[in-house]
């Protein structure tokens, strides 16, 4: 017998969110972390309204959204300096439409105020996280993964899991290739820092482009008084304290006391592991892609790899599922990088489509989704799912994306003020039907028994049923990460249901 079920290389936000879903569905994990202690530096701070429904799902939205940033307006000013953003007149703000989700974004989300959350709440459920010990080898046999510490110690683990960023150990020392251009545009030091800028100027937006000459970078509120300057640095140049605070008080433009926090160089990265499951190991977030930042889609593609792995993970820990079932991780999580790649690099390139909701027709003609349709709207295509359909019928409307075709994201519709079908899931495959579906609702007790399954029902009403292209007697089958494996309007068949969950959880 093994010392864990899983071992999850690296303890930043992607690390701990599948420990923490992991532990969702009863997995404990061993988390192992390079740094001496979790990092103070905000780092990414976009959540979309998909990752919250993860944490809904786990149950920890209140915690999340007690550290959400509301100090300051969602909207984007460009100016010379802080004091010379025009604050007057309407002001351009996001719409928070939760017709397609049961989460809005209630603020930002700085990430190591998001990694606060996490932290507990993993141990909470039951993973163990080592900080100060990195993974340095990895070697695989038919019954596990021998992980050794950098500390000496030897793990050994049903399955392990690399999260441990852009430069992965892990990926390395398991030989998988990277594809991509790698580094792209200039050095830029993000300088974190505190001041009082609500307190002395009112309204503050939560990014402002700087164009100031002698400090031109962009501004977000971080927190409470919490702000960081992404200064671009061509030259390399050696950012001292002294020149930090010179560029933060030259980009205010008015004399406000600053304490700076620390200052951390980065460069846009741009590569791709070629495989995202080596054996008994498995990539997420960094360690298995980096993206160009402009769009917030790094930190929230990686929420979802690991939401997807970990699901899978337990069925096949728990006797649930086969193997086969593991094959579609990589299978659907690369095509889904290799779409927000492409979204990003468009980004990057050519910006403004991304900050203008209403330039529909210039994102369509440079190949830009909007948004919201890049998190939520994408398909997947894999052998755990029967007669998927790929295509989006729109690259801007979730609504009419979210259709109930197989490969697709399960519609969101409020059942009650507080329950949405997406509730009813309860991270469990789930059968939900028509007003006439009794008999597949009766068939799924029967088939998901057969295989020690436990399988959700539910019957909605005739409206739902034809907003997910069913008649009043069809049904669908909803895996636990709320993406639908099948939809059918024939009669109920034990036989054919017994099939489409054996191609569901490969087994």
């Amino acid at each position: 017998m093994n010392d864990h079920p899983v071992v999850i290389a690296g303890g930043g936000t992607v690390g701990l969110a599948t420990a923490l879903f992991l532990g969702h569905h009863g997995v404990p994990s061993l988390v192992l972390e390079r740094r001496a202690e979790p990092s103070n530096h905000p780092r990414a701070l976009g959540i979309s309204p998909r990752s919250l429904e993860f944490f809904r799902e786990v149950g920890i939205s209140e915690d999340v959204d007690a550290v959400a940033v509301r100090s300051t307006e969602l909207w984007r000013a460009t100016a010379r300096t802080v004091a010379e953003i025009d604050r007057s007149g309407d002001r351009p703000r996001p719409r928070f439409d939760r017709t397609t989700s049961p989460e809005a974004t209630r603020g930002h989300y700085p990430q190591d105020l998001l990694d606060s959350v996490l932290l507990p709440a993993v141990r909470e459920r039951g993973a163990t996280v080592e900080f100060g010990t990195a993974v340095t080898g990895v070697e695989q046999d038919g019954t596990g993964v021998s992980v050794t510490a950098s500390d000496g110690r030897v793990f050994r683990a049903d399955y392990l899991v690399g999260a441990d960023g852009a430069r992965s150990a892990v990926r390395d020392v398991l030989g998988v290739s990277t594809t991509g251009p790698g580094e792209i545009g200039d050095t830029t030091v993000n300088i974190l820092f505190y001041a009082d800028l609500v307190g002395h100027f009112g309204s503050m937006p939560v990014m402002a482009q700087i164009d100031h000459p002698d400090a031109p970078g962009i501004l977000l509120s971080v927190g409470e008084g919490r702000w960081v300057l992404h200064v671009v640095s061509p030259t390399n140049e050696n950012f001292s304290d002294e020149r930090c605070a010179h560029l933060v008080r030259t980009a205010i433009g008015a004399d406000v006391p600053v304490e700076l926090v620390s200052a951390l160089p980065w460069r846009a990265n741009v590569r791709m592991a070629d495989e995202f499951r080596s054996g008994r190991a498995f990539l997420v977030g960094d360690a298995a892609r980096t993206i160009s930042p402009l769009g917030a889609f790094g930190l929230n593609t990686g929420l979802a790899d690991a939401h997807n792995l970990a699901w899978k993970l337990a069925a096949v820990l728990h006797g649930q599922a086969g193997d086969r079932l593991l094959d579609s991780y990589h299978e659907e999580r690369h095509a889904v990088a290799e779409f927000v790649t492409r979204q990003a690099l468009l980004r990057w390139e050519n910006p403004e489509p991304h900050w203008n909701p209403s330039a529909v027709a210039e994102r369509a003609a440079a190949g830009m989704w909007g948004t919201t349709m890049v998190t939520m709207g994408y398909r997947y295509d894999s052998s755990a799912l029967i007669d998927p359909v790929p295509e989006v019928p729109s690259t801007e409307d979730v609504a009419a994306s979210l259709d109930g075709a197989p490969g697709s994201r399960l519609p969101h519709q409020w059942l009650s003020p507080d329950t949405s079908t997406l509730d009813l899931l309860e991270s469990r495959f789930a059968v939900l039907t028509g007003p006439d579906g009794d008999p597949w609702r009766e068939a799924a007790q029967r088939v998901a028994a057969s295989r020690g399954l436990d399988v959700r029902t539910a019957r909605l009403d005739s409206d739902w049923a034809s907003s997910v292209g069913l008649t009043d007697g069809g049904a669908l089958l909803v895996r636990p990460d709320g993406f639908i494996a099948w939809r059918t309007n024939q009669d109920a068949d034990d036989a054919v249901l017994d099939k489409v969950l054996a191609t569901a959880t490969g087994r």
